[in-house]
């Protein structure tokens, strides 16, 4: 297999090391996932034990979705989950992908750096814990393929991941051409009919009994699907029932309705090669169920795969923050669902369509096609979001028929204009193109419908959350200092990260005052809450702290009088504060602290040790408080570290341990220039690039001459 960028990785050794994972394990479907070059997106390589249709809702996982797979990779652990009640407590999304009863790992493919990862399911009734004989034999494999990948890439054979993922047979075991005469013709004196689907759903046998109950001839079944060979199983209840079987390796059982009023029994018993069916006349006709209320007649029935991608996106959608994440969603997601080359996404804006995003469009094309005027003759995406109803166009002569002015710079074949409309408000147009021309069937049109509805209401909560994110991070800019002062004997760098996740505004602060020429005062704090009364009241503390500094306050008195003045404004909001005074000639730094987290002093000579400073209580609870005072020698060549909680706080972990590795994280990196330093420090805040908070972070070095 050949990608577009490249060679993939799917040669013999990795295929071999893969189905032998899988048939040691015993698991009835397994999945190979492997980082995209971007370092941000698993993408499916390898598939066994299912057909590749049913892998489309997961075929693309983004590193930071909340997904077992991306869970493994991001974490470097191996993830299990035991049932399905698990899964749906603790991968939702996931559950809803897959729908059945089944135990699942995702283990991580690392070597020399992450590769990806593997997925192992098994159907229910295996035990629900894992073995460490399991786990063991499972990280081998992994090990296993990660070493192969490696050698696949020095060897010139490359990383890439392959655009559609490769079904992988695990191989069984199969009886000689006798016996299978002989198991013929039993088959053929049993009573009713057998058949035998693999794992795609095509028949690969059909007896006279099946042939006779489902009213077509062998010829006319082997090698096609059912529910496209026999249109009355073309429902999604019925097509559920195959993946059931497929996916859960348990026996299943449904009902059908030859017409006119034929119903038969069917019993689907499946394995790691395929499934055998048994077909029998149904003892009782059940009732006919009738057709939903103004349902078309003759309309084609929405597959069950479909409602499924539908379901997956639409959880998917629900959890994306801003317009990037919605663009990259459909891009991802949406467009290779419905096998789309292009896509364009378009804001209403002024009587105009502004492009947000683009997918497999040139930058002349992108150029032409922006800042549009909504009722140009240059695209039928303004009469679509006029009308609310979408277009679809087969082929170029086709779009040329209703648009004769239209823009066909981009040398797409076909088209899908999707308006998004909100509440009756439109919201802006998806466009999905394709190289080719290509037919929009009913079904397909009807999901697009749907799925653009879904697609409005993420990008309108995406728009308000990137508008409010961009107050937010301007009003945090005005209020946090735009530099910080040059002071001889002192090199000082600071860096402010917003929290990854929530658009409210930040507490946190910091600042550098002067005091005269041969001292500074360093402070920084933390404001309770996210919002913009937090954001306010950081405004106050600093105004306050700047105020007293210049009266020439000791550290304790410049916490204290600050305290008073918060008692006195009443704010429901407290406020964590550091204040350091720092005598660069004596050498000499003295601390107060208003319970906030001690400063970390690194020593000239590469040892590192939080300061043992006695705080207070936090500003603007009690009045009278008092904050003691501690002193600590500041040699030339040391390094002083003040920061933020969010710098080192993790879930469940304590905050002395947190701080103590903190500390030894200094004492790592060296004796490098603090701009460097403060970068190391930062690379590792947040689990996966993820912060639940803001991170302020503060760091003075005495220059040798100081």
């Amino acid at each position: 297999m050949v990608s577009a960028g490249g060679p993939s990785v799917a040669n013999g050794p990795v295929e071999n090391a893969f189905a032998d994972t899988v048939r040691r394990t015993g698991a009835s479907l397994g999945a190979l996932f492997l980082l995209q070059p971007d370092r941000r997106l698993l993408r499916l390589q390898l598939l066994s034990g299912a057909p590749a249709e049913f892998a489309a809702p997961w075929s693309q996982v983004p590193l930071t979705a909340p997904a077992p797979v991306a869970d493994a990779v991001r974490e470097e652990r191996l993830v299990w989950v035991s049932s399905q009640e698990q899964m749906a407590h603790f991968y939702p999304r996931t559950a809803m992908a897959l729908p059945y009863p089944l135990a699942m790992v995702a283990a991580p493919v690392t070597g020399v750096r992450p590769h990806g990862a593997v997925l192992l399911i098994w159907p229910a009734g295996r035990p629900p814990y894992m073995t460490a004989r399991e786990r063991g034999n499972i990280e081998s494999s992994c090990r296993r393929l990660a070493r192969l990948l490696e050698e696949s890439a020095e060897g010139g054979a490359g990383t890439v991941p392959a655009d559609e993922p490769r079904v992988v047979p695990v191989g069984t075991g199969r009886p000689s051409a006798t016996q299978e005469l002989a198991a013929a013709d039993f088959v053929e004196r049993l009573p009713g009919g057998s058949c035998s689907v693999d794992l795609e759903g095509r028949f690969t046998y059909v007896s006279s009994g099946a042939c006779e109950l489902l009213g077509r001839t062998a010829d006319q079944l082997l090698g096609t699907l059912p529910w496209q060979s026999l249109r009355w199983l073309d429902e999604p209840v019925h097509e559920d029932r195959y993946r059931a079987a497929v996916i859960g390796r348990e026996p299943v059982f449904f009902s059908a309705c030859r017409p006119p009023d034929h119903w038969l029994d069917f019993h689907l018993y499946p394995d790691a090669s395929g499934i055998s069916v048994r077909i029998v006349r149904t003892g009782a006709d059940p009732p006919p169920v009738p057709a939903p209320p103004g349902s078309p007649r003759g309309a084609a029935p929405t597959r069950a795969g479909q409602l499924y991608q539908l379901v997956h996106l639409a959880a998917a959608l629900t959890e994306v923050v801003g317009v990037k994440d919605v663009i990259d969603l459909v891009a991802d997601q949406v467009m290779p669902a419905f096998g789309a080359q292009g896509l364009v996404l378009s804001m209403a804006e002024g009587g105009r369509l502004r492009i947000t995003g683009h997918r497999g469009y040139p930058a002349d094309a992108v150029d032409r096609l922006d800042h549009l005027f909504l009722h140009t003759a240059f695209t039928p995406a303004g009469r679509a979001l006029d009308s609310g109803v979408p277009a679809f166009f087969s082929d170029p002569a086709e779009m040329r028929r209703a648009y004769p002015e239209a823009l066909l710079a981009s040398g797409k074949q076909a088209w899908a204009f999707l308006p998004l409309i909100v509440s009756g408000r439109p919201v802006g147009i998806c466009v999905l193109s394709y190289d080719s021309p290509h037919v929009f069937p009913a079904a397909d049109r009807a999901v697009l419908t749907s799925l653009a509805g879904l697609i409005a209401q993420a990008l309108d909560r995406a728009r308000l959350y990137d508008t409010k994110h961009d107050l937010a991070h301007s009003l945090q800019q005005a209020l946090l200092p735009r530099n910080l002062p040059a002071l001889t004997g002192l090199q000082v760098v600071a860096r402010y990260l917003p929290a990854t996740r929530g658009m409210d505004i930040g507490g946190d602060f910091y600042d550098l005052i002067p005091l005269g020429t041969a001292g500074a005062a360093a402070v920084i704090g933390d404001v309770q809450g996210h919002n913009a009364s937090a954001a306010a009241l950081m405004g106050q503390v600093r105004t306050a702290v700047h105020a007293h500094v210049a009266l020439d306050a000791a550290p304790d008195q410049v916490l204290s009088r600050t305290n008073r003045l918060l008692a006195d404004l009443g704010s429901d909001l407290f406020t964590s504060c550091l204040y350091a005074q720092v005598d660069i000639v004596r050498g000499r730094v003295a601390f107060a602290s208003a319970g906030h987290p001690p400063p970390v002093l690194r020593d000239p000579h590469g040892g590192a040790l939080p300061v043992n400073v006695a705080p207070g209580p936090p500003l603007g609870i009690d009045p009278d408080a008092v904050f003691p005072v501690a002193e600590v020698p500041f040699a030339p060549g040391a390094v002083l570290a003040f920061y933020t909680d969010g710098l080192i706080e993790e879930p469940g972990a304590d905050l002395d341990d947190s701080i103590a590795r903190l500390a030894r994280q200094l004492a790592r990196v060296g004796d490098r220039p603090p701009e460097t330093l403060i970068d190391d420090l930062l690379r590792t805040a947040g689990p996966g690039g993820q912060r639940t908070d803001d991170i302020a972070v503060l760091l003075l070095r005495r220059t040798p001459a100081g």
